[in-house]
């Protein structure tokens, strides 16, 4: 078990090793930045990494307060689900109904792999190379489609 600073500074680590990861990824260089997540510039989307003892996901979130915009937003991303989905190796999980552990309900699209272990070290580069190529092409499917969302 771990106390509560050293799962801090295992998490800390852990986030700076993927982001050395992601460094030299060739598909990731040249971008001004490296990941959109919560700047999508959609009201209420945004896009997150999850892991834990039990797996990695890739997230693409709709976290309005109003539960009828929320469910409203769902509805218009399930009209471009063949968008989303373009060129990933699985299908999305669509998720209309999630509450995270705050209690807050949201919606969620994600990719999942699991078996993995955050807290084992010689796992991390399966992390890294799971989360990395997922997010790039579920951000890169999202902002194909993130304007017809704006309106």
């Amino acid at each position: 078990m771990y106390t509560k600073e050293e799962l801090k500074n295992l998490k800390l680590e852990f986030w700076e090793g993927f982001a050395a990861y992601c460094e030299v990824q060739p598909y990731l260089r040249g971008r001004k930045k490296i990941w959109v997540l919560y700047n999508t510039k959609v009201k209420g989307v945004e896009l997150k990494f999850a892991v834990s003892r039990k797996g990695a996901s890739v997230v693409l979130e709709i976290n309005h307060k109003s539960e009828d915009l929320r469910l409203e937003m769902f509805e218009r991303l399930t009209w471009y689900k063949d968008t989303l989905e373009k060129e990933l190796t699985e299908e999305l999980q669509w998720d209309i109904y999630f509450v995270r552990e705050t209690g807050q309900e949201v919606a969620r699209i994600y990719l999942s792999k699991e078996g993995l272990d955050f807290h084992r070290r010689e796992h991390w580069g399966d992390f890294y190379q799971f989360m990395a190529t997922r997010m790039y092409q579920l951000e890169k499917n999202f902002m194909e489609i993130a304007d017809y969302l704006r309106e």
